[in-house]
């Protein structure tokens, strides 16, 4: 049995700009956006976590892409499903250039509308909460515990 590619990506975070929206001749739309999700890591230096932004181009085709456009705005909250694609061309230089961005099956709006515009005067949350219980040291089992935890 010959093994199967797969290609889906999944990212949680943060738009970094407000969405680009444009049409191609055909009148198909295209909108661009941009991902910062962040990396959790342990500095050596101090031992404190830190959070290290990745960011991530975005392309939405069509219906989706204009409701992108018109109900998100910089800093909303976001869940992209989609596809890597890898793509190279020459530059006006001469030098070849390339990018890997996510082509979205589907964007899903996080948040209100009011928090991407920082409506709430702080930064912009997302309905997904942070669980930072991974990363603490744990106590031995069974110390501390309630015995009402469950164990999965």
């Amino acid at each position: 049995m010959a093994a199967t590619n797969l290609n889906v990506v999944v990212v949680t975070g943060n738009l970094t700009r407000d969405p680009e929206l444009r049409s191609l001749p055909s009148g198909t739309s295209v909108c661009k956006l941009r991902v910062a999700v962040n990396s959790r890591r342990k500095d050596q230096a101090s031992g404190d976590w830190v959070d290290k932004p990745n960011y991530f181009d975005v392309t939405v085709w069509g219906a989706q892409g204009e409701n992108c456009a018109t109900y998100l705005s910089k800093g909303r909250p976001v869940a992209v499903e989609g596809r890597l694609d890898w793509r190279e061309w020459e530059a006006q230089d001469g030098s070849k250039r390339q990018s890997v961005e996510i082509i979205a099956n589907s964007v899903q709006f996080l948040g209100s509308r009011d928090e991407g515009a920082g409506g709430d005067g702080g930064a912009p949350r997302s309905d997904v909460p942070a669980d930072t219980s991974d990363f603490e040291d744990s106590a031995p089992a069974g110390v501390g515990s309630s015995g009402d935890d469950i164990p999965f």
